[in-house]
């Protein structure tokens, strides 16, 4: 069976992560279109951080932005993550919460940048990391939630190993 029932009690961590997470996306990138025009900055910590609205049509770093193929692309991209998230989380036995958390993290980052693709056509990216001079590509909620719940996934990954290796000695 490809999709077995679903206990919610189960997926609790995952849904409330996932949806949290897609809220306070969206709602982040309501409030700077809302609030700054196209090219804004506004700095919050001197020399290191500013508000600064950019519209992405690539991926991370630009990556595809001129391509012909860019907007099916990242389209297709995300709803198979999507979709593979889901089939994975069911995998994933009810005590390990990490995973859950991590997993509710990279489905809400997907489908924040896929809401804004379909939207817009591409994404809207407001923080703005920097040293003087040295930026940090802009970035979103979503973008954010991506990274910690790969992250989180990393660590869960090296632990688990690290588990089984001294269980075998």
């Amino acid at each position: 069976m490809l999709w077995p029932p679903i206990n919610m009690n189960k997926y609790r961590i995952f849904l409330v992560v996932a949806s949290v997470s897609l809220l306070l996306d969206q709602l982040s990138k309501i409030y700077v279109d809302k609030s700054f025009e196209l090219g804004e900055s506004k700095r919050v910590i001197t020399n290191f951080f500013h508000l600064t609205y950019v519209r992405n049509p690539g991926a991370a770093f630009g990556i595809l932005s001129d391509s012909a193929i860019r907007l099916p692309f990242f389209i297709t991209i995300s709803l198979l993550a999507s979709l593979g998230i889901l089939w994975y989380i069911q995998r994933i036995p009810s005590e390990k919460q990490w995973q859950h958390l991590a997993l509710g993290l990279i489905l809400s980052g997907a489908l924040g940048n896929l809401i804004d693709r379909i939207r817009f056509g591409e994404v809207i990216d407001f923080l703005d990391v920097h040293w003087y001079n040295y930026h940090w590509p802009a970035f979103n909620v979503a973008d954010s939630a991506i990274c910690i719940g790969v992250g989180i996934m990393l660590v869960c990954s090296w632990h688990e190993e690290r588990q089984k290796k001294m269980a075998i000695r």
